[in-house]
């Protein structure tokens, strides 16, 4: 049955129009409990990729599928499975818009958590809904599904069919998507819900910068680093990192313990047995995107051991590296001319992400962030001559370094914009927004006439690929107004 709606659609409400505003205020008011119990349903599905297996053959991803097709089915929307992705639609019309989402999530840790990742907590945080894939990207994905309910209640002639994209291994291997695109065709008009509002036109490019510090024996009674580890995976801000120092003594613990106790930002732990002493940092995580959002655990652990010059073990030439070239900064000033912003997109930023003991030494991994105005070339030529400069003066070689530079993404005259800009300031109260960039990269390079819209508030911390992901109650609720107002306004 469609709604009663006893007035003129063209009606404008501000900047919205009047069918579209009655529309999302229904939504809100009708579906926001069972948005809820969808999200909850689909955050169960631990959607990590699985190393050694694909994407069509992950049994998670084939039962989380499953779910999203139950769900679909039961809000009269039509299902279709390309295997790597699911489409959902609603109407019939030949042109399309697309709403692109992702259903696949990052690794979380279970012990910092107060319940299961992979289970809706809306207890521990009274207002906060929290678990893996909350806001990255499985409360859009809910989002999305019932404001396509909501519309079709309504009873709305739609001009152009809505098609809600559902990708399986963004966080992993665009290829399967490449590959798909390739061999469908995709609508004209295309919103990415994976990024912040008002609405994103312009990503910095994702790379990452590789080596490898060999191991070699350390001799002689002078301290000398044992171990140093830390980072989860290669696009989170590390909130944990250890530290084993052999040969201590009390004068060097009391020297430590001192400095640590002037960190505002993180805490460390010192255990100390015999003539070892181990040092644990406790930081903050954050999407790699956002270093300015979290405290990095390894640089910051490496600042504090930087007074003393360690002798050149896979440890300690490692740390020596971190506190020449990265100290505790976000954007590469230390590290050689690598540095560089740009007016609209800001910064580079440039983070250490993952240590990985591997039988030749340690594997270091640096998360870059690239805006425009400068080449990959001219970026990869500067980050080799920093790195060859390190290596001549400290006499060491690391082992296969590797880079690999993404390009930044910028969309211009995408001509949903207007709208978009139209509905969040309509529904916030914000006033003449303007789009922005983000450091983030999301599949709106791959579609056409893409921009990001949400789900996260400007000015607000991005949670998503932090141990402690959440969406506000407020924020869930919000984003189904203006998903089913911007559905409306750019399909009816």
């Amino acid at each position: 049955m469609g709604l009663a709606l006893s007035f003129s659609p063209y009606v404008q409400a501000g900047n919205v129009s009047t069918l579209a505003d009655k529309t999302a205020r229904y939504a809100a008011e009708t579906y926001y409990d069972d948005m809820v119990v969808s999200l909850g349903e689909l955050v169960k599905f631990n959607t990590v990729a699985r190393e050694g297996v694909s994407v069509f053959d992950n049994p998670v991803h084939q039962a989380f599928k499953a779910e999203l097709a139950r769900q679909a089915k039961e809000l009269g929307l039509d299902f279709t499975d390309h295997g790597a992705v699911v489409v959902i639609g609603l109407g019939q019309g030949k042109e399309r818009l697309g709403i692109v989402t992702h259903g696949d999530v990052q690794p979380a840790n279970p012990a910092k958590w107060a319940k299961s990742p992979f289970e809706l907590d809306m207890a521990s945080e009274p207002g906060n809904i929290i678990g893996r894939g909350t806001e990255d990207d499985k409360g859009p994905i809910s989002s999305a599904l019932y404001a396509m309910k909501a519309i079709k209640d309504a009873g709305i002639s739609l001009s152009k069919r809505i098609e809600l994209y559902v990708y399986m291994a963004e966080e992993s291997d665009w290829g399967p998507l490449e590959d798909f695109i390739r061999e469908h065709e995709l609508p004209g008009v295309n919103i990415t819900l994976d990024s912040e509002y008002p609405v994103v036109t312009a990503e910095k490019g994702y790379g990452s910068l590789k080596m490898t510090f060999p191991d070699k024996a350390v001799t002689g009674k002078s301290p000398y680093l044992s171990r140093f580890s830390g980072g989860f995976f290669g696009s989170q801000i590390p909130e944990d990192a250890v530290a084993v120092i052999e040969n201590t003594d009390a004068k060097l613990v009391k020297r430590l313990k001192a400095k640590a106790a002037g960190y505002k930002t993180l805490s460390f732990d010192f255990t100390a047995g015999g003539q070892r002493l181990t040092v644990k940092a406790s930081g903050t995580s954050a999407h790699s995107s956002k270093p300015e959002s979290g405290v990095n655990a390894i640089t910051h652990l490496a600042d504090l051991l930087a007074d003393i010059r360690w002798p050149g073990n896979a440890s300690g030439a490692l740390v020596n590296f971190v506190n020449d070239y990265m100290g505790t900064g976000l954007y590469g000033e230390k590290f050689g001319d690598i540095a560089y912003r740009d007016d609209f997109m800001g910064p580079l930023t440039v983070q250490l992400t993952v240590l990985k003991q591997e039988s030749n030494g340690i594997r270091l991994n640096i998360n870059l962030r690239r805006p425009q105005g400068k080449s990959s070339e001219q970026l990869d030529k500067e980050l080799r001559a920093a790195l060859d400069r390190w290596q001549q003066k400290n006499k060491l070689t690391l082992l296969d370094i590797s880079t690999w530079i993404g390009e930044p993404f910028v969309q211009e005259n995408a001509p949903q914009t207007k709208t978009l800009l139209s509905v969040f300031s309509h529904y916030t109260g914000v006033k003449k927004p303007e789009p922005i960039a983000i450091g983030g990269s999301t599949n709106s390079k791959l579609f056409p006439n893409a921009v990001s819209f949400g789900p996260s508030m400007p000015g607000e911390v991005y949670s998503g690929h932090s141990e402690h992901e959440f969406i506000s109650a407020a924020q869930f609720k919000l984003n189904l107004k203006m998903y089913t107002a911007v559905m409306i306004e750019l399909a009816k």
